[in-house]
């Protein structure tokens, strides 16, 4: 099943975006009311603004970043990626779920192996821990 035309397009402009690595336009494609999944937290953070610094974060401290599959339903897609931080490489999955709209409403990661997660995290904290620490104080 292809993914409906206003997710495909959302997803076409994360690629784009990628491609070009700028993701100065992410807020566009990121609903008001999106979650982020962190393979780091046992709890989601909620809302446009933390989503959108998790992934410009993650998108800053991953080096060689490279998607390689991608597969989709109506309102799903998951990416399959590589990337390394500093000398650990890792592989992970993007899971993104778009609205009614085409918006990204929720966004889930997941890395492995263990030793790649913690480079990750450890690059990431300087640059999002307080946003995150904000976050966690906000009810779901």
């Amino acid at each position: 099943m292809h993914l409906a035309p206003a997710a495909q397009k959302s997803l076409a402009k994360w690629h784009e975006m990628i491609a070009r690595r700028n993701l100065t336009d992410l807020g566009t494609i990121i609903a008001e009311s999106a979650i982020f999944r962190s393979p780091m937290a046992n709890k989601p953070y909620p809302g446009h603004q933390i989503v959108c610094i998790v992934l410009r974060a993650a998108y800053e401290v991953l080096e060689d970043f490279t998607y390689h599959r991608e597969f989709t339903s109506r309102h799903d897609a998951a990416l399959e990626f590589s990337a390394r931080v500093g000398d650990k490489k890792l592989k992970g999955i993007d899971l993104m779920h778009f609205d009614e709209v085409g918006l990204i409403a929720e966004f889930e990661v997941m890395v492995r192996p263990g030793s790649g997660l913690t480079a990750l995290a450890q690059a990431m904290e300087p640059l999002v821990g307080a946003a995150v620490a904000e976050a966690k104080k906000t009810p779901l």
